[in-house]
């Protein structure tokens, strides 16, 4: 906390966000207190965490699998359920020293760099389309040495990684288009919707990455990405219908439900694809 910001101040600024709402208005105010640089810059957080703008986006940082990302406003903020994806991901075969990784739909570039974090060196690439979050992954993703590339899914991805990838990882949004408004008005209001909304059942980019995920994964290489419970079936149909082999894993304490979708080690007709 910083030094020139009083007691008072603290119980002041408990005092705003609990009337505004915040469940965890003591926790906050302690991050605000420390992240302010004087009264004048703690008075414009207050505000604008009072006006239901994400701690994350006015603190300008996540807590991520005991990593500080830097979260920009407007970018979609790494949740913690996220983790159990990264310790799914960690217990996958490397397939080389330095394995390639490729986080799509990376937002903050949170999970290729917890994965490269948490298994040591990766040959990671990240992409997304959203210009905010391609500049607030970049940020991120250079602490590990990885490059971050602006565009739709697999496009703009270097052509040498086809058919070598060990890890591919997929947050794709999941939210279907008519429950977009229900969700909390912090996502809603201030996260790209481009970021939360996966069309008519939530699904659309998903079988997007799954149809074309063969292409890019080594033999052996694994597909893994979040979806909620009632959509598992038919997630883990596409998976099979592109030719992967479906696992999935849950973890109620976080309320996360992950596939891990495999690629077989000898996959007909696309021999020509893999990279020597």
């Amino acid at each position: 906390m910083s030094a020139s910001l009083s007691s008072h101040s603290y119980s002041q600024v408990v005092g705003v966000l609990r009337a505004a709402g915040c469940v965890y208005a003591e926790e906050e105010a302690r991050l605000l207190l420390d992240a302010a640089t004087d009264e004048a810059d703690l008075s414009d957080m207050v505000r604008r965490r009072a006006a239901g703008q994400p701690i994350e986006h006015v603190v300008g940082w996540a807590e991520f699998c005991g990593l500080r990302i830097a979260v920009d406003p407007g970018v979609f903020v790494p949740r913690r359920r996220s983790e159990f994806l990264i310790r799914q991901a960690a217990r996958l075969p490397r397939l080389a020293p330095v394995p390639a990784v490729v986080d799509l739909c990376c937002g903050t570039g949170a999970l290729g760099v917890a994965l490269a974090a948490t298994v040591g060196p990766v040959e990671l690439h990240a992409t997304d389309v959203d210009p905010a979050a391609v500049r607030c992954a970049r940020r991120n993703v250079a602490t590990v040495g990885g490059r971050v590339y602006q565009g739709d899914l697999f496009g703009p991805l270097p052509a040498t990684l086809r058919g070598s990838v060990a890890i591919l990882l997929a947050n794709v949004p999941y939210v279907p288009t008519g429950e977009v408004g229900l969700l909390p008005p912090e996502a809603r209001d201030h996260e790209a919707r481009q970021a939360l909304d996966g069309g008519p059942d939530g699904l659309d980019l998903l079988r997007r990455v799954t149809t074309a995920a063969a292409e890019w994964l080594a033999p052996g290489g694994h597909l893994l990405f979040e979806t909620s419970d009632r959509q598992v079936a038919a997630a883990a149909s596409a998976v099979t219908g592109a030719g992967l082999i479906p696992q999935v894993a849950r973890c109620p304490d976080l309320a996360a439900t992950v596939i891990i979708a495999a690629c077989p080690e000898h996959r007909p007709g696309f021999a020509s694809l893999r990279r020597a």
